[in-house]
């Protein structure tokens, strides 16, 4: 395998790392009690 490519393979590995780190983050984060209002009345979900 040349160096070029062994760079290719960890540049491509870090980005996905990167990627599923913000993901599960904004997973994590996500607001515990959602309100909605719309044509059919005002709809709760809590989602903890």
């Amino acid at each position: 395998m040349s160096r070029n490519a062994l760079y290719i393979v960890v540049g491509v590995l870090v980005v996905v790392v990167v990627i599923l780190g913000i993901y599960l983050y904004q997973e994590h984060n996500q607001p515990g009690l959602e309100v909605r209002v719309d044509e059919q009345g005002v709809s709760i979900d809590g989602n903890s």
